[in-house]
This record gives structure tokens, C-alpha cells and sequence, in this order.
């Protein structure tokens, strides 16, 4: 029999592992790159961000400069009792430091308050008593917001601030009252806020300052924070809650004392109860409010 020498055989193929010609196992995120398919490349009109005016770039925050947070509002461990009790003491107080407190704005009738206080959003009252006189003569009536040019209107309230909504508002509201009221400013809460550029704070300040109805409390700016040191607040987040610091305090006010108590409140954060530097030591408050003193 012939054998072949080994050296003659024919190659046989090696089992699989060590020394086989098989590739050996990629790694999983290897094989992962291997096989994922390539992104598309998003274009411009598929970033909704990117849509931008030719030439207008992305105003860049300054460097540094972060948003301010609102202060939280604290709880504190005063019973509900203890808290009505210095509620009635601070109101009590507020009576005898300002018994004649009521809406700095200027107005002889509720369209001009309704039109004032839509005016006053984003606006301090002393700027928008400035823009009222002449706005009020050129524009007497309900008739005369609805036949408004708006180019005109926007001119008129200008310096206000976000004078194109406000214009936009007052037209608006001009419009419907013709159409629905009369030309008339209604005098309940419901027909009130359906009219443009109207909200609860503004039909608040209506109803209460006009109507002499209480049907809530006129949270601004200043009612907010001097809630908020007071310790008045059980539900809100910070001083900007409005509906929550709204239904704090209703909680903790008599109805009757509603309109008055924003008010008086609105006096004191303007002449006293400052946002920077509060005036403690002339406040006549000091005694009942856990703040005094500790704001620097």
C-alpha cells in the first residue's frame, strides 16, 4: 500500500478556535458600528429652532449672569389658629396705618379702571396715571376702543410696555363690549373674564374697587411678596403664585376685608415693606411679621 508522506497530503481545514482561518469575533460595540446605519444629516428645515431671519442671530446670554429663582415660600410650624389670629392683628394694623387705602389708579368710571388696570400689567401705576389723561379724552367709550386705529392705539400707550397686546387687548375689549354689554363694563366675575386681556387679577380689582363686590383678593407684585414675608402663604410655591396666594389669603381674610386688604397692602410694599430694602424698623407691622429685621 503507498502511503503519502505527510508533507503531500492536501491541507484539511482546522476546527474552529486557535490558529483558524474563521475572522475572529469582533467585539459587541464593533459589530453594533458595523451594523447601525449611518444618520441622516438633519437639515435646517427639520430644526424648528434653526428657522431664523436671515442675518438674526441667537441673542447670547451674557456670561456669567444666571436667572435669579423666586424665594420659596416657607412653612412654618404656627398653627392654623395661631396664624388667623396674627392674619387679624396685621389687618387690624393695616386699618389704623392706612384707613383710606384703595387702586392707585385714576378713574371716574369702571371702563377706565378696567382700561387702567390692563394698562398696569408689567407697569408701574405712576406710569400708566401718565398715559391714562389723554388716552381716557381720546378714546371716552367703549365704541371708541372698538373703532380704534391700532397704530394709533399702540402710539398712545406706548411707554407702558408691551404696548402691540395691550392695544390688541383694548380693541378687543372695545368690540365686545358693543357687541355683548352695551358698550356697558358687566359686573360679574364670569362675564368679565371672557373679555380679552382680562384675568382674575384684573376683574378682582373691577369688581372689588368698582362694584364694591368682594369676589376675591388683587394679587400684584406687592401683595405676593409681602405675603410671602409675612408668612401668610400655606399652598403657594413663591411670591409669583398668583391663584395659590389667592386662595391663601381668602382663607385667612373676612370677605369683606378682601379688596381693602389688597389695597393696604399695595401702600405698604410701595412706601414701607420695600422689595430690596424693606423698612422694618418704621414698620408698623413689624411686631407680626416673622420677616422683620432678617431681609437685608
Amino acid at each position: 500500500m503507498n502511503h503519502q508522506n505527510r508533507e503531500d497530503r492536501p491541507a484539511q481545514p482546522l476546527p474552529h478556535g486557535r490558529g483558524s482561518d474563521r475572522a475572529k469575533p469582533q467585539p459587541v460595540r464593533a459589530r453594533e458600528e458595523a451594523v447601525a446605519p449611518e444618520r441622516p444629516r438633519r437639515e435646517q428645515g427639520d430644526n424648528p429652532m434653526a428657522q431664523r431671519p436671515p442675518g438674526r442671530k441667537r441673542a447670547a446670554r451674557p456670561p456669567g449672569r444666571k436667572r435669579a429663582a423666586r424665594p420659596p415660600a416657607r412653612r412654618t410650624r404656627e398653627s392654623a389658629a395661631a396664624r388667623q389670629a396674627r392674619t387679624a392683628r396685621l389687618l387690624t394694623a393695616l386699618k389704623r396705618q392706612y384707613p383710606d387705602a384703595d387702586c392707585a389708579l385714576h378713574h371716574r368710571s369702571a371702563l377706565e379702571l378696567l382700561v387702567a388696570t390692563i394698562l398696569s400689567a408689567q407697569c408701574t401705576d405712576e406710569r400708566v396715571n401718565q398715559v391714562t389723561p389723554n388716552l381716557f379724552r381720546r378714546y371716552p367709550d367703549a365704541a371708541a376702543y372698538a373703532s380704534a386705529d391700532s397704530a394709533e392705539l399702540e402710539a398712545a400707550i406706548r411707554s407702558t410696555g408691551f404696548f402691540r397686546n395691550k392695544a390688541r387687548s383694548l380693541i378687543g375689549l372695545g368690540r365686545k363690549l358693543v357687541a355683548e354689554h352695551a358698550g356697558e363694563v358687566p359686573g360679574t366675575m364670569e362675564a368679565l373674564l371672557e373679555l380679552p386681556g382680562v384675568a382674575r387679577k384684573t376683574a378682582n380689582c373691577v369688581l372689588g374697587t368698582w362694584f364694591r363686590r368682594n369676589e376675591g383678593v388683587v394679587v400684584d407684585t406687592h401683595v405676593g411678596r409681602l405675603a410671602l414675608r409675612m408668612r401668610l402663604l400655606t399652598t403657594a410655591r413663591d411670591d409669583k403664585d398668583a391663584v395659590r396666594i389667592e386662595h391663601d389669603l381668602m382663607r385667612l381674610v373676612p370677605r369683606e376685608d378682601w379688596t381693602f386688604f389688597s389695597h393696604a397692602l399695595i401702600e405698604h410694599g410701595r412706601k414701607v415693606c420695600l422689595a430690596r430694602k424693606p423698612r422694618c424698623t418704621e414698620c408698623a407691622l413689624a411686631a407680626d411679621c416673622p420677616s422683620a429685621g432678617s431681609i437685608r
